[in-house]
Formats: structure tokens, sequence, C-alpha cells
């Protein structure tokens, strides 16, 4: 029996000892990848300017906004650019959000059968800016091992849950293996259809952080039609004015 015993250990060794045996990558929790993403451009405070370029067939416009956030739930915009734009405003407070029009001196709330509608006729969406950092609490998440998965990334596929109302049957995202940086994000319908890619580039230090400072949202169903936002600055845990996220700010002029 003791000759046994002492055969059963060595073969055990053995195992162990070959190469791969034992070595299996540990999976990291998803929803702290998920969370990664969603506070990606996020902090207690944060301030930036970027350029947003919409591109279609036939014509190209730039917009230049600054903004402001407070945590995960507020959300402060204001257009400085181009001229006949300029003033607009938008202002997001958790699911809530409502626009200031200059020239009519008018803040419109959005209303919910507007979520879907395009923001300031880009191809990102009311909802997008609703939504922008709850994708945690929103959508069930996991990790997905497609058959084009590259060694370097992890692929994650939301659903929404049963609670949340969403135009999106399904949302992939492939990130960095080393850093979770978000490098697509893939939309699909309630048929499984893809229906835009959102696609992030230009990874830059910001401070201390290193972020895409460029993200490129492109429709599948409309040739020829893309959205590039270009954040040229971004400054993190800013001090902020409590007043910057209230209504009356959106009518105030600079």
């Amino acid at each position: 029996m003791s000759i046994l015993r002492y055969a059963l250990i060595i073969v055990v060794m053995v195992l162990f000892c070959l190469p791969g045996a034992g070595s299996a990558e540990e999976l990291p929790d998803v929803k702290t990848i998920i969370d990664r993403v969603d506070k990606l451009y996020r902090s207690d405070s944060s301030y930036g300017e970027m350029e947003m370029k919409v591109v279609s067939e036939h014509w190209e416009r730039t917009v230049s906004m600054n903004i402001w956030t407070e945590g995960m739930g507020k959300t402060f915009i204001y257009i400085t650019s181009p001229k006949k734009d300029e003033g607009i405003a938008t202002l997001r407070m958790k699911t809530e959000m409502w626009n200031y029009f200059p020239k009519i001196n008018k803040v419109m709330k959005v209303p919910p059968s507007m979520m879907m509608g395009s923001w300031m006729g880009s191809d990102f969406t009311n909802d997008d800016l609703v939504k922008e950092s709850s994708l945690m609490q929103d959508y069930d998440s996991k990790l997905i091992h497609p058959e084009d998965e590259a060694p370097d990334y992890y692929y994650i596929e939301l659903t929404p849950k049963k609670e949340t109302p969403s135009v999106w049957g399904k949302i992939i995202f492939r990130v960095r293996r080393e850093d979770y940086i978000p490098v697509t994000g893939s939309y699909y319908n309630e048929k499984g259809r893809q229906m835009r890619i959102m696609t992030f580039r230009e990874i830059k230090s910001f401070g201390r952080r290193k972020l895409p400072a460029v993200i490129e949202m492109v429709p599948l169903n409309k040739e020829g039609r893309k959205t590039v936002i270009h954040y040229k600055n971004i400054r993190f845990d800013e001090k902020i004015d409590k007043n910057v996220f209230t209504l009356r700010n959106l009518q105030k002029r600079r």
C-alpha cells in the first residue's frame, strides 16, 4: 500500500509539472471590467473640451463644446461653435434631460418618446446621453469567446435586464486585457442584426489617466454616415460650482 501511495503521489506531481498544467488563465470579474468602461470618462467631477464631427455622404458639420460632469449622474454640455449653434446647452440629471435653444429662448425637457432621437444631429441619441453611465445597472453581462477572439482582448456581452427599456437586443464590447480600455462596442437589435459600431482609438494621457481621445460611432444602416468625437482636453476631479447642474444655468449668458 505504501508503494502504491508513493506511486500515486509521483504521478500527480508529474502531471502538475507538465507545461500548461494548472496554468489556465484566471478570468476577471466581468463587473470590474464594465465598471471600468462605465467610469472611463468619469470621476467625482470633470471638465472637458471636445469637438464632434458629423459626416454624411454629402456634407460635414463640426460642433465644439465644453462638458462638465459630477459623479455618474450629472452632465452639462455647452455648445461654443459654430456661431449658429453657440449657446445651445444640455443638462442631464440621472434619467432626466433638458435642452436649451437660445434662438427661441426656451428650455425643453426631452420626453421618453424622443429618447431615441438624434442629439445635435449626430449618430448619438438622447438615450445614449441619459444611459451613458448605467451599463452595469441596466444590463446583465458575461464574458464570451467568439471565434475571432484575439488573445489581447476580452469580449463582454451585455443584454438588457427585464425592467430595462431598450431598443438593443445586446451590446458586445471588446476591451484590452492589459487595462480594460474599450476598443469597440457593437450594438444589435432584438433580431440579432448589428445596427451600429462604436470605436475607441488614439489613446492618450489626460493627467494621470490614459483614455481614448477619439470615439467614432458608425450606423450600419446609413451609408456614408458617422459621428466622431475628439477630446481636446479633459481634467478630472476639478472643483465645479454646484450651480452648473441646474436648469437656471441652461439659460445663463456666457
